[in-house]
């Protein structure tokens, strides 16, 4: 058997996620567009590519897994927000208080300050490392779902080499050589999307009738 091997294609899976920073606005969303026809693999072909970033992108596991990382980033940012709020308020405190502060409160109220702002920094430190480390947890996770529908294609294909669209700076190739629409689909079969939880059956109120009836055994 063939070995698989896609050069460093599968240490950047998972599409990237936002910056630490500030929390990513709601994009509108797009209409879905059309899935292009797919284009016949060529007869004897034994080289083919895929696009790993599309895989990432469109793939049911691909959207999951970066859902989880923009979650956690997102409650991070919520966090550092209210701690740069409270900061903001003591800053504002000492500034309008210049003239009223006693010389001991004032005092505090610095060392208050300075506590605040490490806190904020040490955060914002650990918030990032813990952001980092998801999603370089959920890459490997996703590294080791995927490669053996990759394994598996390759295989049934006779290939010889299989490129990484993105890395292997593929010019001009024939479309049936893309064979990225493909592992998409066997991929998400093989891993699908959890289902969205039901919501909870709705419970009617009880006929006025009966509960005119309840409201006289009560009385």
């Amino acid at each position: 058997m063939r070995a698989f091997v896609v050069a460093a294609a599968l240490s950047v899976m998972l599409a990237a996620a936002p910056t630490f920073a500030q929390a990513p606005a709601a994009a509108p969303a797009a209409p879905p567009a059309a899935p292009a026809a797919e284009a016949p693999f060529p007869a004897g072909a034994k080289y083919a590519f895929v696009n790993i970033q599309r895989i990432a992108a469109e793939s049911a596991q691909g959207k999951v897994l970066s859902l989880r990382v923009q979650a956690l980033n997102t409650k991070k940012v919520t966090e550092l927000n209210d701690k740069n709020k409270a900061l903001q308020a003591s800053q504002q405190k000492l500034d309008s208080g210049a003239s009223v502060l006693s010389e001991p409160a004032r005092a505090q109220l610095e060392k208050d300050i300075d506590r605040q702002q490490t806190d904020i920094q040490r955060f914002t430190d650990d918030a990032q490392k813990e952001v980092q480390d998801l999603q370089n947890e959920l890459q490997l996770e996703f590294q080791q779902k995927l490669g053996p529908i990759v394994q598996a294609v390759f295989n049934e294909k006779k290939l010889e080499i299989l490129f990484s669209a993105t890395d292997a700076g593929v010019l001009i190739a024939d479309p049936g050589l893309d064979l990225t629409t493909e592992v998409i689909r066997r991929f998400d079969a093989a891993n699908p999307a959890p289902a969205a939880a039901a919501p909870a059956p709705r419970r009617d109120p009880p006929p006025r009738r009966r509960r005119d009836r309840q409201r006289r055994k009560t009385r």
